[in-house]
């Protein structure tokens, strides 16, 4: 299978180095190092490494194991969830 590099323009590069900034602080927060959360997550140091600096090329399964020891999973969930633009979509639709 042929994997293709996502491309990510610089602007929502940085929402991803934001991220991986608020997932390290929720990390040092409960005062775990790196190494137990990698352990937890049953990911490599390296993984969670990429993860604390918003890596794109990290699985989302990745992500979300992480956020799971955290117990931030439900964090998971805020995902898309307010889709302003769709329900203005939808509404323009229903006018027609």
């Amino acid at each position: 299978m042929n994997t293709k590099e996502q491309i990510i323009l610089p602007k929502f590069a940085q929402l991803l180095e934001e991220m991986g900034e608020n997932i390290k602080l929720a990390r040092k927060r409960r005062k775990l190092t790196a190494i137990q959360v990698a352990e937890r997550a049953g990911i490599a140091r390296s993984t969670l490494y990429l993860i604390e600096k918003g890596d794109s090329s990290v699985s989302l399964g990745a992500y979300f194991n992480v956020l799971r020891v955290l117990g931030l999973q439900n964090d998971f969930l805020k995902l898309a969830a307010d889709d302003e633009f769709g329900r203005k979509l939808q509404d323009l639709e229903l006018l027609k």
